[in-house]
């Protein structure tokens, strides 16, 4: 499909679409808005090579393109697939990264060795965080590893005590057999599945993760973490890409703000509809439509199953990934089509449902994924503990797939899309219409075009001037991008 095409069907999705969105945005942010046909290519301020299309007036820098071979400050060989990330005050007007690596399959940990060094948590296991201090425009100023030894890091969320806590999205481990990739899980050693908490520090040393899982979290296929600072929840959501998914909040034993980290021991509780069991919010939904809601408890939220250590383990990798859920589902609890990003802001928790908007699943396996949409866009109100419909794609023309989402500091919501066309950051409107922040238009260095790599945690920087977000592939990359936000209404 052409570009012009496909613009110009977005284009007339977004003016029939209804207009849910009242109070998503400041007032004031209506604005000339981009449509992909009036991006234009902009030059990489790194080496002058075109790899993004932006609205005239902004600029941009990459850097760790792991194409080639990067080695971070402290020596650690950075491992790509750049994912979440979320972006912190750090001193001297420079912004601190962490940055997720989704890394999949049993392979020994990155990062450095020796005795001041922090062992992995699982020393087979090849995902994990980096941080990253660089300038508002991308220039690196140190960088090092912060957690390691930890499987499929998706996504996370940004704590208001300074930390991220990132999410892997997996049940892997050595007493469950292996995934959809058929990899053996038999040189891992510990179970997969949980959250980390890592400390925001331009310092490496306190900067490091403790590697103690959050194990009442849950473990299960975490994707994104919120955190409401006001009643102390930490808000989770579930990419179960086979199953039907589930939105989880985690309470833990005392108030975060208070203590300044987040604790274990916990309860874990999941999402029910007001009235109805076992709700398909998978399901094509009205915009606007509001849902009270209550919370069933979870009363297994960890577990390691019986195995031998060195052999394939019994437990089913679908039955290790509907351990959590289905404790849910049994009290009731919503159905869901892969919940991915999710971003909390003044009092109410915005999450992306990917494949969400189609006709209702069985609830059952579908290993073509669950959901038959082309995605949609939730709001829930912590204080009124209702869940509202907030964006419903009509198809893959108008919003395809949407996976990370942030907003911007005057409210507006940055949307990444994921899918197997071009992929676009994409603003979302007051008024319902969505316009288009930047196309990646990327080549390897051969010559291959990876134009359909997604985009994948965008977070502003404190001051609101630079937007960092990574494209995320095998050979990963992050990029800094400046330029008139409030002009073109983000």
């Amino acid at each position: 499909m052409t570009l012009d095409r496909r613009t110009l069907v977005k284009s007339a999705a977004a003016l029939s679409a209804a207009g849910p969105f009242a109070g998503l945005v400041a007032p004031g942010a209506a604005h000339a808005r981009p449509t992909a046909a009036s991006l234009v290519p902009i030059k990489d301020k790194r080496d002058g090579v075109v790899r993004l299309h932006l609205p005239r007036g902004f600029s941009y820098r990459s850097f760790h393109d792991t194409e080639a071979p990067v080695v971070l400050t402290d020596g650690t060989r950075l491992p790509g697939r750049h994912d979440g990330m979320g972006a912190f005050r750090g001193p001297d007007d420079t912004v601190l990264l962490v940055r997720n690596h989704e890394v999949n399959n049993p392979r020994p940990a990155f990062g450095p060795t020796g005795a001041n060094v922090p062992a992995p948590y699982d020393p087979m296991a090849g995902g994990g965080t980096t941080t990253i201090q660089v300038t508002r425009h991308g220039e690196e100023v140190r960088s090092f590893t912060s957690l390691n030894g930890t499987m499929m890091n998706c996504s996370g969320g940004q704590m208001p005590w300074g930390a991220w806590v990132t999410c892997e999205e997996t049940v892997n481990g050595p007493d469950v057999a292996p995934d959809f990739t058929g990899a053996s899980n038999v040189p891992l050693t510990k179970p997969h599945g949980y959250v980390f908490e890592v400390p925001a520090s331009h310092q490496p040393g306190a900067g490091q993760s403790t590697r103690e899982p959050i194990r009442n979290a849950g473990r299960f296929a975490h994707e994104a973490v919120s955190f409401d600072p006001e009643d102390g929840f930490l808000y989770l959501t579930e990419d179960n890409f086979a199953f039907a998914s589930g939105f989880y909040r985690y309470c833990p034993p005392s108030h975060p703000m208070e203590v300044g980290r987040l604790e274990d021991g916990g309860t874990l509780q999941m999402l029910k509809v007001a009235g109805a069991d076992n709700a398909h919010l998978e399901a094509a939904q009205v915009a606007g439509t509001t849902y009270d809601v209550e919370w069933v408890d979870i009363t297994e939220p960890d577990v390691l199953y019986d195995y031998t250590p060195g052999q394939t383990a019994p437990t089913p990798n679908d039955t290790a990934l509907t351990h959590v859920s289905s404790q849910g589902w049994v009290q009731g609890a919503a159905y869901f089509s892969r919940l991915e990003g999710q971003v909390y802001d003044d009092g109410v928790v915005y999450f992306t449902s990917t494949q969400g908007g189609g006709a209702a699943e069985a609830g059952t396996h579908n290993p073509a994924g669950f959901g038959r949409g082309s995605g949609q866009v939730w709001a829930y109100d912590t204080r009124a503990q209702t869940l509202r419909v907030v964006f419903q794609s009509s198809g893959p023309l108008q919003l395809d797939l949407p996976d990370n989402i942030t907003t911007s500091p005057r409210g507006t919501l940055v949307v990444c899309e994921d899918n197997v066309n071009d992929n676009y950051l994409r603003g979302l409107s007051p008024s319902g219409s969505l316009w288009d922040i930047a196309l990646n238009r990327l080549r390897s260095a051969a010559g291959t075009d990876r134009s359909n790599d997604e985009f994948a945690g965008s977070t502003f920087s404190p001051d609101g001037h630079t937007l960092f977000v990574n494209i995320q592939a095998s050979a990963g990359m992050s990029f800094a991008i400046w330029g008139p936000w409030r002009k073109i209404g983000v």
